[in-house]
């Protein structure tokens, strides 16, 4: 038993940050896994890559910020670790993930991909026709646009934009104006490609590659003429890219200030140098020096620095026997039958399972309310939308068709403020009423509300959901979609827009849980409930899936149910702060990640409520942001159809799954589950059963 255990005790919790970089790093060993097709392995490595970016953007660089400012940080506190000691641990960790990551590209798949005919050729290797081709390309599409940076006391040190492609050259000689400066910056321009296609007449039927990097190391001399380069080395400095506008009571107008944050973004603080590992140290050392930074923040690879803008290269190569097999997704039986959404909603809620199956019918909810002339209203909240949509089109049209369309757009959805300002524009100038959610907490939650006039007057149809209104991500998340015109929800929906778009005290709902005041307290009301009938011998259970775990006082409901007896599986796909398995705290806690194809994204949570089983499904993670300075739904899956569904297929089915699965051990580590005997996987399951493909 617990006791007298102190739940304040650092070592019970592991930091959210290394946590972070742990899911990074399983990322990373999709790229390794030779059950996975080739292009797609090096998808997951331009992935981990990707991630690792967003990571020293905003996790390190906010932790970096704390030291700067002299302040405590919460979340690393009760984990036992100063903001010092976690960026050093950040370094250690991200040093061990970085090596790797140009270990897997250069001694797995560069040779596997070149045995397959697709090649990124190394200037070395260049024949002289390509050569030729090349030079070229060098003098018509960069020369014209690249800026040479001589460094002199008329040419400071340039201030360089966030995560761009750059260039330290050194130089010997006298230029035309008498200058000898001995150093220079040369800055790739964005508008370049990272990865140029070589035509076929050069390279035969292989596929060919030239990268912009090898370009400019090719050709710099011709950046100098007459200057003796001596040496040139490509490196990028990765900035603080957080925009902290929340609680800044001085905003009047919330999207000037986002544009003006946005265009500060890419001149932030410095958190992170990647530089050749071909570059001496003491240009290494000038380069640190210059943005202020220490040798733990230096990270020198053996490849291209800006790794993760050579994505682009997966849309050139044309080989869909190096992909995943395609597959159709499905409908639900109900929306098989019923061409009018309205009717099937009234027949019997709808489930949607994402990407299994197809996130069209979300859209045509909205198509069709555009065209019904019963439907008088519709609102919806945005998050990550993107401009270009069928979603946005469709409430554009409804709005130009003469509906009441509302759009609660959170304006700032982290990497995605700019397009979000742009679909804002766009809406407001089709006639929708566009609202920017409350200052200080994100507007999160998934929902849809139409308000159609009907012979029994007006009835709400609701759509409400784990993952944003985004047809790109739901072909790639696993979400979930709740299709019901319960009249209860309905009104707990419109109350809520409501709250968003007016003002009020916090309202009363009767099916819906919201955060910031309604959602922490339920979620431990349950934990607590289940607790107490373990402790009467009685049968509990609680099984919690998320993208992140890391609320403290969740985590202590959590240790305290274990020790009463309560049988906990969690299913955390990236942070996880709980220690599982620990004596005395966590014995019958159980933590495991699923990484697969597709990114596991939905959040469900169950409760054996004492034989009357809850689960709900929710926009929320079990984190301090979620729970307390966001806007987010939880709502519960009322057909016991559909519960059953929900249980089975986001749940136990992930519990039972031996192939891209990973157990939490109490050394705070991610081990990967093997099973020689029969193999399950729970996304491959999903794809046979709801697929059109199954």
């Amino acid at each position: 038993m617990m006791g007298d255990q102190d739940l304040n005790n650092p070592d019970f919790y592991i930091n959210r940050e290394l946590s972070l970089l742990s899911f990074h790093y399983r990322v990373l060993r999709q790229a390794q896994d030779v059950s996975i097709p080739l292009l797609e392995r090096l998808r997951f490595l331009f992935i981990a890559s990707s991630n690792l970016d967003e990571f020293f953007e905003v996790r390190a660089a906010n932790v970096k910020q704390h030291i700067i400012l002299n302040r405590p940080y919460a979340h690393l506190s009760f984990a036992g670790l100063s903001p010092e000691q976690t960026l050093k641990q950040i370094s250690a960790k991200a040093h061990e993930i970085v090596e790797e990551i140009y270990t897997v590209l250069n001694g797995t798949l560069v040779p596997a991909l070149s045995e397959e005919g697709i090649k990124a050729l190394l200037h070395s290797k260049w024949n002289d026709e390509q050569s030729k081709w090349v030079k070229q390309f060098f003098e018509k599409e960069i020369l014209p646009v690249v800026s040479p940076i001589a460094l002199d006391i008329a040419h400071p040190f340039p201030r360089l934009v966030n995560k761009s492609l750059n260039f330290i050259v050194t130089l010997e000689g006298r230029d035309a104006f008498g200058r000898t400066s001995g150093l220079a910056i040369v800055h790739a321009p964005r508008t370049i490609p990272r990865a140029i296609p070589l035509p076929k007449e050069i390279c035969g039927n292989d596929t060919h590659f030239i990268l912009l990097n090898d370009v400019i190391y090719a050709h710099v001399n011709d950046l100098f003429p007459g200057m003796k380069v001596t040496g040139c080395y490509q490196f990028r400095v990765t900035r603080n890219s957080d925009l902290l506008l929340d609680d800044d009571d001085e905003v009047e107008d919330l999207a000037l200030a986002l544009k003006t944050g946005l265009l500060e973004r890419r001149y932030g603080n410095a958190v992170r140098l990647e530089i050749t590992d071909r570059c001496p140290m003491e240009l290494a050392d000038y380069l640190l020096e210059k943005h202020g930074l220490n040798k733990y923040e230096l990270y020198q690879v053996n490849g291209p620095v800006n790794l993760s803008r050579y994505t682009m290269i997966l849309k050139l190569i044309d080989r869909p026997d190096l992909c995943f097999s395609p597959f159709n997704p499905g409908l639900p039986n109900m929306l098989k039958k019923k061409n009018n959404i309205f009717e099937a909603m009234r027949n019997e809620d709808i489930l949607l399972h994402h990407p299994y199956h197809s996130f069209e019918p979300v859209i045509d909810l909205i198509r069709q309310a555009t065209i019904d002339p019963k439907v008088v209203a519709i609102k919806q909240t945005l998050y990550r939308t993107g401009v270009e949509s069928k979603m946005v089109g469709a409430l554009a049209d409804a709005a130009r068709a003469g509906k009441e369309v509302t759009a609660v757009i959170e304006l700032r959805a982290r990497f995605d403020e700019a397009s979000n300002i742009e679909l804002a524009t766009g809406l407001q100038e089709a006639g929708v009423l566009v609202v920017y959610g409350v200052v200080g907490f994100k507007t999160h939650a998934k929902m849809t509300l139409i308000v159609r006039r009907e012979s029994n007057g007006l009835r709400r149809y609701v759509h409400l959901g784990t993952g944003n209104y985004h047809a790109s991500t739901a072909r790639q998340y696993s979400d979930l979609g709740y299709l019901t015109n319960d009249e209860d929800i309905g009104n707990d929906v419109q109350q809520l827009f409501h709250q968003l778009t007016g003002m009020g005290k916090p309202t009363k709902t009767k099916k819906l849980i919201y955060s910031p005041f309604k959602l922490y307290d339920a979620i431990i009301k349950h934990i607590n409930d289940e607790a107490k009938q373990a402790a009467k011998g009685k049968k509990s259970r609680i099984i919690l899936r998320m993208n992140g775990l890391t609320d403290g006082k969740v985590i202590q409901a959590l240790y305290k149910a274990s020790n009463a007896g309560v049988k906990i599986d969690l299913i955390v796909r990236s942070i996880c702060s709980l220690r599982p398995g620990v004596k005395n705290l966590s014995e019958n806690i159980k933590v495991r990640s699923i990484v697969g194809r597709f990114l596991e994204h939905s959040r469900v949570f169950y409760f054996y409520n004492g034989g009357k089983e809850k689960i709900y499904a929710s926009s929320a993670d079990l984190m301090e942001r979620n729970l307390y300075h966001r806007v987010e739904v939880c709502f519960p899956i009322l057909d016991q159809t559909l519960a059953r569904r929900v249980k089975r297929e986001c749940l136990m089915l992930h519990l039972k799954d031996n192939t891209e699965s990973w157990r939490l051990d109490n050394d705070g580590e991610f081990h990967k589950i093997e099973n020689d005997k029969v193999k399950v996987s729970a996304q491959g399951t999903l794809l046979q059963e709801l697929s059109d493909n199954g």
